[in-house]
């Protein structure tokens, strides 16, 4: 009978167990490939030798075939001497006269050994003197030779059924002399994209219209799980055509992955469409955040699974249920996720009832300790996800985590090589050209968009280098050098221009802007030299939107441009290149503060270069807008 649950939430491992008890989950069916296309794929047999490895006698070194015993006693000051055989002998030709006692014969590294010889003298130990040499060394039986069999013996079994091929794997097929091996066959995985909103990347965008993302990370994740993605395009909300796709898909691939329409909407048809499947839908709604609408359902064993339309949504689910599930049907084993030790930087609250994943990215503080910075929360955020090195668990009874603690970070992927450079503070368009130049000189460049005082925070606890900041001493009437404290110093950046931003069709003088109650603002985040400005622009008020906050310079100006604000605070440079117009507030410092024992690393050094007077990177800054 089939289970109607539509956004009943259950909880995340309940779900996950009624879903697999409706799969076929054993590795599909073997095929042969050519070893040159077996990179990357599973062994679905396994792999004995035909052939020793190495097949003959073969010496290790330049140097002398000779008997071990002939050498037994030779030293510097009383060396042996042999007889050298009239032949010499290079790789791949086969010897012809024997090594008899008294006797040796010249071969390279490589060459079979001839017959009789045991043992290598290599060439540095010895002296020819005429038709003989001086060995001036004892060799002992099997010295610099390996003999035949002794890497791999012939019926050896090589490689294990199950083994993921990488290019060590697929050297030692070479050497056994494997020219094609049986593989687990890829797990054919459709992926459709649903929803009348969505375009391709490739068309126009319409009023309420989102490019799909979705299809082209999800494909490409079913990739890096062994398995063979076949994007089917995107459907509309129509359901007799949703429903021809979805059983055209069915009869051609193991799995279907759609994503979209999971809600109990009336325009959400995917749910619909999936029940008529059998047994269909086995979960509707599961206790996670991001990711709640996520409906899992099965086709005679086959996996169907709709995932939700926001982008960080559908990757989470999909790693978090999807994936153990593929790698299962490529024939993987199950891959424990790397975990790393951290505290997290910043208090979070959470939403009990629900397990919540909270995107992190990780930087490391002097003493070695990591520490979290949250990268957002928003299931639609696709950027956050790019750039996140992790993600912490918070538990369905956790309300609350507070900054300092201690929290486990599972990795996104695979362990990346750490940061040259790691920037914490201010956000501004001219600290991204200055990482573009840094990245083009070879350095990476990790930077988290955190808040004037944020990164000052950073840099004190030594979780950053440089802390880009822009606070006004309201004592001095000077930017910045009043905040450093003894363990940082001050490295000059340039001038921007902060002001407020509106369309240039908005009539309402600024006056008129700030104390209309209809009026709604665009904020920045708390911490953020801009939103320090914006606090006294308003002089303790808290207009429509005031709770709105954004992260960046450029988010203001697109909340502006779109209309969902009619105004906010941003430097010149974004407002001109979003064609907004400008009402300039005050120039301020927009400066850098610099560990000052990391002021001797490559990194550092550059980034002080690329400030320098005159450089290449002034130039630039000028061009965009900024005063150096």
């Amino acid at each position: 009978m089939k289970q109607q649950q539509f956004l009943d939430v259950i909880d995340r491992d309940e779900a996950e167990r009624r879903w697999r008890s409706a799969l076929d989950l054993a590795p599909r069916g073997a095929e042969r490939v050519p070893l040159a296309d077996a990179w990357g794929r599973v062994l679905a047999a396994p792999v004995r030798a035909r052939f020793d490895v190495p097949s003959f006698d073969r010496s290790n070194m330049d140097g002398f075939a000779v008997i071990a015993r002939d050498t037994y006693g030779a030293t510097e000051e009383k060396p042996v001497r042999l007889h050298v055989n009239d032949e010499c002998l290079p790789p791949g030709v086969e010897p012809r006269i024997e090594v008899r006692p008294g006797s040796a014969t010249t071969i390279a590294t490589g060459a079979m050994m001839p017959r009789g010889a045991d043992a290598v003298v290599p060439v540095e130990l010895t002296d020819v003197d005429g038709d003989e040499i001086l060995v001036r060394g004892a060799r002992v039986p099997g010295d610099a030779l390996s003999y035949a069999g002794s890497d791999i013996a012939r019926g050896e079994t090589v490689l294990f059924a199950g083994t993921k091929l990488t290019s060590r794997e697929t050297g030692v097929l070479a050497a056994v002399g494997e020219h094609e091996v049986s593989v687990v066959r890829r797990p054919r995985v459709g992926v459709l994209s649903t929803g009348d909103e969505i375009v391709a990347p490739h068309e126009p965008a319409g009023p309420g219209q989102v490019f799909d993302s979705n299809s082209r990370a999800i494909a490409d994740a079913v990739r890096e799980l062994g398995a063979e993605p076949h994007v089917l395009g995107i459907v509309p909300d129509d359901e007799q055509r949703l429903r021809e796709a979805v059983r055209a898909a069915l009869e051609d691939c193991d799995a279907l992955l759609l994503s979209g329409g999971t809600s109990k909407g009336e325009g959400d048809v995917c749910h619909r469409v999936v029940d008529e499947l059998e047994p269909g839908i086995l979960a509707h709604g599961v206790a996670l955040k991001p990711g709640k609408p996520l409906c899992l359902a099965s086709s005679g064993g086959k996996p169907v699974a709709v995932l939700p339309g926001f982008p960080t949504s559908a990757i989470f689910t999909f790693h978090e249920l999807i994936a153990p599930v593929l790698r299962a049907m490529a024939g993987l084993a199950e891959r424990e996720r790397a975990v790393r030790r951290a505290r997290l930087a910043l208090t979070t609250r959470s939403e009990p009832g629900r397990t919540e994943f909270l995107l992190v990215g990780l930087v490391q503080g002097a003493g070695g300790e990591l520490t979290a910075f949250p990268m957002g929360k928003g299931s639609g955020s696709v950027t956050s996800f790019g750039r996140a090195d992790g993600f912490v668990r918070i538990d369905r009874s956790t309300e609350m985590i507070e900054a300092g603690s201690p929290v486990e970070v599972t990795l996104i992927g695979r362990e990346s090589e750490p940061a040259d450079l790691v920037v914490i503070g201010s956000h501004c368009v001219g600290v991204d050209a200055i990482a573009r130049r840094l990245g083009a000189e070879g350095f990476r460049v990790k930077l988290i968009a955190a808040g004037s005082r944020g990164g000052l925070a950073a840099a004190r606890r030594g979780e950053c280098d440089v802390a880009p900041i822009h606070l006004l001493d309201p004592a001095t009437g000077t930017y910045n050098a009043a905040f450093l404290g003894d363990d940082l110093f001050l490295v000059s950046g340039y001038r921007r221009v902060q002001g407020v931003v509106t369309r240039r069709d908005e009539s309402r003088s600024q006056e008129e802007l700030l104390t209309d109650p209809t009026a709604r603002m665009v904020n920045r985040q708390r911490g953020s030299g801009t939103r320090v400005l914006i606090d006294e622009l308003l002089g303790g008020r808290e207009p429509p939107g005031y709770s709105y906050d954004t992260r960046s310079h450029n988010a203001v100006a697109a909340a502006v441009a779109s209309a969902r604000a009619d105004w906010g605070v941003a430097i010149e440079t974004v407002a001109r290149d979003a064609g907004l117009a400008f009402h300039a507030l005050a120039e301020e410092h927009y400066d850098f503060a610099v560990r000052k024992d990391r002021r001797e690393r490559p990194a550092v050094q550059a980034l002080m270069k690329l400030l320098g007077e005159g450089s290449e990177l002034r130039r630039e800054l000028n061009e965009m807008g900024f005063r150096t």
